[in-house]
């Protein structure tokens, strides 16, 4: 028995009341998944799908941009879930063969958590997914700070990149008083100006290396000495901070944002 749903890309999707093969090219929806309490109903993921370690046993099918049809053939997915933006391609070749449901990539921290009572909607899981939010809401209290000073972020994703006033990155920045440098850009991702970055001279800045890619202790280092920026504050007062282990750590919009990273931004803005 189906349902036909409009996702968030307007395309019109007939989506399982219970979907029990589920598919996620998206490792912000699989940890979502198991939060729900339906990690055992997924059957296909990514290799970047690493949140809870469980996810990491299930069968690989897809990247961002490419998707294994002869292993979905297999796998007989009732449902495929993505993202809107990076993943329309390979949604919309999907399409032609499977049901495919695209949640919209978030603008915002409230979005994140929106997302977590849509993919309950979708999956049959809307009460686990109200919790979750509820939970993540109560959480969220304990986390906000005021007025801490300009920052600077930057993602490895095969090469250098920051965001504009369009990602959610900006809005968790804001929400713990991290005013972004490139926060009045209207953009999502943008190739960030190294020299801009100097002129600005935030109070802080954030580095995510690239995941899966072995820390160097002199990581920081070489990036001030290749960028010149020595003489910025964030350097001499030593308020670069680079993200922890080696999985997605900002880049990563499910549940963990608000469990690991809003917890570990707080605490060196604090310490």
């Amino acid at each position: 028995m189906t349902v036909n749903l409009r996702d968030d890309n307007c395309g019109e999707v007939k989506v399982p009341i219970n979907p029990s093969r589920i598919v996620s090219l998206s490792p912000a929806i699989t940890e979502t998944l198991f939060s729900l309490g339906c990690g055992n109903k997924v059957v296909g993921v990514t290799p970047y799908c690493v949140r809870p370690p469980a996810a990491t046993k299930i069968k690989k099918i897809a990247s961002y941009g490419y998707a294994r049809t002869d292993l979905l053939r297999e796998l007989e997915p009732d449902l495929i879930l993505t993202v809107t933006g990076y993943q329309d391609k390979v949604a919309n070749e999907l399409k032609k063969n499977f049901e495919v449901y695209s949640f919209r990539l978030p603008a915002t921290l409230s979005g994140v958590i929106d997302l977590f009572v849509k993919v309950g909607l979708v999956t049959g899981r809307l009460d686990e997914g109200r919790q979750l939010a509820r939970d993540m809401l109560s959480r969220i209290n304990l986390l906000r700070l005021e007025n801490i000073g300009s920052a600077y972020i930057e993602l490895d994703l095969g090469g250098p990149v920051t965001f504009g006033s369009l990602s959610y990155i900006t809005d968790v920045l804001a929400f713990v008083g991290l005013k972004n440098i490139y926060g009045e850009f209207q953009k999502e991702w943008i190739t960030p100006d190294f020299d801009l970055v100097a002129k600005k001279d935030p109070d802080i800045i954030i580095l995510e290396p690239k995941m899966f890619s072995k820390r160097d202790e002199n990581y920081v280092d070489k990036i001030v000495s290749e960028r010149g920026w020595s003489g910025i504050k964030s350097h001499r007062n030593k308020h670069i901070y680079v993200t922890p282990g080696t999985n997605d750590f900002f880049a990563h919009h499910g549940p963990s944002l608000i469990t690991e990273v809003l917890p570990w931004l707080k605490e060196q803005l604090t310490r």
